[in-house]
């Protein structure tokens, strides 16, 4: 098959997913009055050691929910790593603590972990212009600067919050998979190790251009409002294979599978529940996601390889799908790498 039809057909399955998400809102970032920094606003218990917050974004000007498991001890300060969930950004069903074993891998580790539970189909970056139709969808102001968010305004307010030590790491899925490298780029000195599970960080590409634009419309919005008109240098500016000579030096976990059945595509998996319609958009749907992703992470592991990095491990599985039980997998994976960067 020529490289132009791969593409094609990755790009086709790829919208296919997008139009099958069964996407629900759940509590939105609210407005709020006027602050000139970045604060804790609420915190309230969930299960164990799991932590309701709010942080009200002075660059967003709304309160941001989030979730943060802590760490068994409290009284020593511990590293604090940041989750990003996918395109429906922890406001839909599908987020890391719903559809992990997170509290149970997490439970003998003195980390703390924070999961945003807002963005969706923001890509977790800063938008350059608000975009009310993506406000209207998601139930806030249409303002979007995660990137800002993510490297400056919350990290010290975690610090301060929970006593952390201050060291930092990253990892997202889908959509966020491709955030966290830009992230890593745009903020070199913040995060000391980073994961990116089934991401693609072609964004100047014309099948990952294509394919952004189109989640974006999902919710909404326009893609034009986030990094200005497709093809233009906002675009190629956040596009990690171009600019991977910019990643910083620390240790990455970048990983993808081919998109064919695998393990967890079974009704007996745990992640499926017995459900049909799960397992046929799982294996028909997001094996072609997971394709596009596989065609993606190839292409840079050939770049960072060109460039001699040695410090980014990729896992390229042979088979997998889109789908919840491979992340939870390959979290577990990458705990070593991020685990160690963290000083865990």
């Amino acid at each position: 098959m020529s490289m132009q039809r791969l593409r094609g057909t990755a790009f086709q399955m790829t919208l296919l997913l997008a139009a099958a998400l069964l996407w629900t809102v759940s509590t939105p970032g609210s407005p709020v009055a006027h602050a000139t920094a970045a604060r804790l606003v609420s915190q309230s218990t969930g299960t164990g050691r799991l932590l309701q917050i709010t942080v009200y974004s002075p660059a967003m000007d709304r309160n941001i929910p989030l979730q943060v498991l802590r760490p068994a001890d409290t009284s020593t300060p511990a590293p604090t790593l940041y989750l990003l969930n996918g395109a429906g950004g922890g406001e839909d069903a599908a987020s890391w603590v719903a559809q992990t074993d997170l509290n149970g891998f997490f439970a003998d580790k003195q980390v703390n972990i924070v999961v945003p539970m807002e963005g969706a189909f923001s890509y977790y970056t800063d938008w350059q212009q608000d975009d009310a139709g993506l406000g209207k969808k998601l139930g806030n102001n249409g303002r979007n600067k995660w990137a800002t968010f993510l490297t400056e305004e919350l990290p010290p307010v975690i610090d301060r919050a929970f006593g952390t030590n201050g060291v930092n790491g990253l990892a997202g899925i889908s959509m966020a998979g491709t955030s966290v490298l830009d992230l890593a780029i745009q903020a070199p000195e913040l995060y000391r190790g980073v994961a990116a599970y089934s991401g693609c960080a072609m964004t100047s590409d014309p099948l990952g251009q294509s394919a952004i634009n189109f989640v974006i419309s999902l919710g909404g919005g326009r893609a034009q409002n986030m990094w200005g008109p497709l093809g233009g240098p906002e675009w190629r500016e956040h596009d990690v294979l171009l600019h991977a000579d910019r990643l910083p030096n620390i240790p990455m976990y970048i990983s993808s599978g081919t998109g064919m059945p695998g393990p967890h595509d079974a009704l007996a998996d745990p992640t499926v529940r017995q459900n049909t319609t799960t397992l046929a958009n799982q294996m028909l749907i997001g094996g072609g996601i997971e394709a596009t992703a596989h065609y993606c992470t190839t292409q840079l592991a050939a770049r960072t390889n060109a460039l001699g990095r040695t410090d980014i491990t990729y896992s390229l599985d042979d088979s997998g799908t889109h789908s919840w039980g491979y992340w939870q997998d390959e979290l577990h994976k990458s705990w070593p790498i991020l685990g160690q960067t963290l000083g865990v």
